[in-house]
């Protein structure tokens, strides 16, 4: 149970920092659709599968690997900073001069001026990568908190005046920069490691032989989301990817806070236990129930909710979106089993598994996007549902191995949270038949829909729900117990 409420406490602050990050972000991203126009999103989009896939590079697998190193020290820590500083300079370099090369492939010459600008992340991500898995390795996730909370309230603030005042698509280039320039100034300051004035490539080497197979992976899973993109804004148009994009972003705003918070803390927590196969089955089986309990029923929620909320939020001008977001609601919900199986094989030292595994599942995409991109971009989403579930049955596989625990199992674990988030979202779907307007229905779908899901939770004694309630008890208690001490 001590362990329970370390990871619990970890990831408390992880989740409270991903949360306030995506919920400034949500409010800016509302107002800035209200503002500008679809299109402007679509420029924004396309600059931002270079700056994705480029970033890649960036960190080149290595914080995975400081984080799993057991005895990683200042030596292997400021290599890597120095490598990383090094590979941002030459990355931004070669953007620089390939801007107007892909201004005109997309014949939008504002295009160059732009992805000049939005590469500076680049050397941005350079200086903060290395504080970043310091402070995961070190498990000081309030750190984050007040870095990205910082960043992301003055980088709204910037954002919005901008939009107001007419600069279109510079207001979110400008947001995106300020952002990240506050949030690693406030992470150096508040963060006490330093880099010192030495570097090795002998403990490089170590380091980019478990390294590389991630940097490979994370470059074909992000080449691969980012394909996507490419291939819309190619073949359709930038309004048909604005769209496309919206409706990925309502969804994924909800589960990067749970899910980014998990993956923060598992690798640590779960490397730290590697020696423990049955540690970290029981970790990687919790991570897995418990992040289910919490996303099945906000992703049910948000599918049946989601044109009013559409209409409501961000205008009529973006129903054409509606589609799209039901779509990645079913496939985001599942997300967390892709998190937790996949920890679990970096965790264990098994990065050579993580690489193919990420190798298979690509050649599946690909095939899915070579057969449906001429059929429209519904049909290309549609066919992500398929490939999520391949997925999921795919990450687990190792784990079958590894650890004794199979894909049949895990959904046997997430069976009750399932059928409970069905049972509420069908309850709550039907109040639309009331033709009560938007503002009525919603408001009374979603205490309807929590009351229903708690309530189901508590009656049929679902052991997730039962889990949160004792450990945030204990916390709780705690907390009590040392304020009465101080």
């Amino acid at each position: 149970m001590e362990q329970s409420k370390n990871i619990f406490n970890n990831f408390f602050w992880r989740f409270l920092e991903r949360c306030g990050a995506q919920g400034v972000t949500l409010v800016v991203s509302i107002i800035l659709s209200r503002l500008l126009d679809p299109s402007v999103y679509g420029v924004i989009a396309l600059v931002t599968v270079f700056t994705a896939v480029l970033g890649v590079f960036i960190d080149s697998g290595m914080g995975s690997a400081l984080i799993q190193k057991k005895d990683a020290d200042d030596l292997d820590f400021s290599s890597v900073f120095f490598f990383n500083i090094t590979s941002a300079v030459v990355l931004y370099c070669v953007m620089f001069f390939a801007a107007p090369l892909i201004a005109r492939f997309y014949e939008l010459p504002e295009l160059t001026a732009v992805i000049r600008v939005m590469c500076l992340s680049f050397l941005i991500g350079g200086v903060k990568s290395v504080q970043q898995s310091y402070v995961s390795r070190t498990l000081q996730f309030k750190r984050f908190f007040f870095a990205t909370l910082g960043g992301t309230v003055g980088a709204a603030v910037i954002g919005i005046w901008m939009a107001y005042a007419g600069y279109g698509v510079w207001a979110i280039v400008v947001q995106n920069l300020f952002n990240q320039t506050v949030d690693t100034i406030i992470l150096w300051i508040t963060v006490r490691w330093r880099p010192k004035r030495m570097f090795s490539f002998r403990r490089l080497k170590p380091l980019f032989s478990y390294g590389w197979k991630l940097l490979v992976s994370a470059l074909v899973d992000t080449v691969y989301s980012r394909l996507w993109q490419l291939i819309i804004g190619k073949v359709y148009t930038t309004s048909d990817l604005a769209f496309y994009n919206k409706g990925d972003t309502l969804p994924y705003t909800f589960i990067a806070n749970i899910n980014t918070s998990i993956d923060s803390v598992l690798l640590p927590t779960m490397s730290a236990e590697q020696n423990d196969r049955s540690r970290v089955r029981e970790m990687t089986r919790r991570a897995i129930t418990t992040s289910i309990y919490c996303m099945a029923p906000i992703m049910m929620g948000l599918a049946i909710c989601a044109e009013p909320i559409v209409r409501i939020v961000f205008t009529e001008k973006w129903l054409p979106c509606v589609p799209f977001l039901r779509i990645f609601c079913f496939t985001y919900t599942f997300y967390p089993i892709h998190t937790a199986n996949l920890n679990a094989i970096k965790a264990l030292g098994h990065s050579d598994y993580f690489l193919r595994l990420e190798i298979i599942k690509k050649c599946i995409g690909l095939t899915a996007l070579l057969l449906t991109m001429r059929h429209g971009v519904l049909v290309m989403a549609y066919s992500q549902i398929i490939t999520s579930v391949i997925c999921q049955v795919l990450n687990s596989w190792p784990n079958k191995k590894l650890l004794d625990y199979s894909y049949p199992q895990q959904l046997r674990d997430i069976l009750p949270s399932l059928l409970t988030a069905a049972v509420m979202g069908a309850a709550v779907y039907l109040v639309r038949f009331l033709s009560l307007g938007d503002w009525p229905t919603l408001l009374i779908q979603v205490p309807l829909g929590v009351l229903l899901y708690l309530g189901g939770s508590a009656l049929f004694r679902i052991e997730p729900f039962r889990f949160l309630c004792t450990v945030a008890r204990s916390y709780l208690s705690d907390r009590r117990s040392k304020g009465e001490t101080a």
